[in-house]
């Protein structure tokens, strides 16, 4: 079995390649897939060879853990059924290719477990779940209360707000690009020069700038907290002294489990938490480079999906 993938040889080398499949388990689902999404993130990262070095890296890699498509086999043992929707965030079943995300592909071979059934009428939308799981686990709104300052309106600040307003917060954030200003509902988005602000008792950083933290400690109240949110590729450092000064405390937001993907899938699907306008582009798998380009490079570009949906009778 074999699937057309993104393959990223090496830093800034990538192409559509045919790549063949490991063979599915009892307990594995064979899917297509309908959509995935580009990270800024972590896929930038991996993209320009800047990515810290963990268990699993290395190339030639399949990039890609925001992905959505279709069961077309499920094992008796999987737990799924064919024709279920799915959200898959990532997969490692490639002979020839490390799957350190791996959800780029036309099709994949995953454990059921690993997958989630979706609301239907999603669509192209449920690729964000893992973004939103990711924001979910950091301010966790069942657990803890909402940061009153966010920092970056990209999606992951977009999603950290949404979930804070519905919550019943009505955070700040900060952003300061003019274009990615807009599209704020029920908080205010300023530039942080603008504000004046010193006693945030909850800050939450979603921009991964590792130079950010100074800034943030010298806004902070007393006993104030500072959540990274975001995927850092170089060493983070603060001034000690204001730090001290404000007994602030730093917490760094893992990567999100299953309970947080559950949470977000359902108050996407009962109207809690709206994905609408955070997916502004969609490219075919053959222009990758060009989407690359415009989802990394382009500030007006949100969300960069590619679409599968045309190469799945090449299977």
């Amino acid at each position: 079995m074999k699937a057309k993938a993104i393959l990223l040889e090496e830093p800034g080398q990538a192409r559509l390649s045919d790549l063949v499949l490991g063979d599915p388990t009892p307990a594995d689902i064979v899917v297509d897939m309908e959509w995935s999404g580009i990270s800024t993130g972590t896929e930038r990262l991996l993209w320009s060879g800047k990515m810290p070095s963990f268990p699993g890296m290395g190339y030639p890699l399949v990039p890609g853990y925001e992905s959505v498509g279709r069961v077309v086999e499920a094992g008796p043992l999987s737990g799924r059924k064919v024709g279920e929707r799915v959200f898959v965030p990532g997969a490692n079943c490639y002979r020839d290719a490390r799957g350190l995300f791996g959800g780029a592909s036309s099709r994949v071979v995953i454990p059921g477990a690993k997958a989630m059934p979706v609301d239907g009428a999603l669509e192209r939308q449920a690729v964000l779940l893992a973004l939103a799981a990711t924001a979910h686990h950091a301010v966790s709104p069942d657990t803890r209360k909402g940061p009153e300052l966010i920092v970056g309106h990209g999606v992951l600040g977009r999603l950290v707000a949404r979930l804070v307003v519905a919550g019943g917060g009505r955070p700040t954030v900060w952003e300061r690009d003019p274009r990615r200003r807009t599209g704020a509902a029920g908080y205010d988005v300023v530039d942080p020069d603008a504000d004046e602000r010193r006693d945030y008792a909850r800050v939450c950083d979603a921009s991964g700038d590792p130079d950010i933290l100074d800034a943030l400690v010298s806004r902070l109240a007393r006993g104030g907290e500072i959540v990274l949110a975001g995927f850092y590729s170089r060493r983070l450092s603060f001034a000690f002294p204001p730090a001290f000064m404000r007994e602030a405390s730093i917490r760094v937001a893992a990567e999100w489990r299953r309970n947080d993907l559950v949470a977000v899938a359902e108050m996407a699907a009962d109207g809690r938490l709206s994905l609408d306008g955070l997916v502004t582009h969609e490219a075919a798998p053959s222009a990758h480079a060009d989407a690359y380009a415009t989802a990394f490079g382009d500030p007006g570009c949100l969300k960069m999906v590619l679409d599968w949906r045309p190469l799945a009778w090449t299977h």
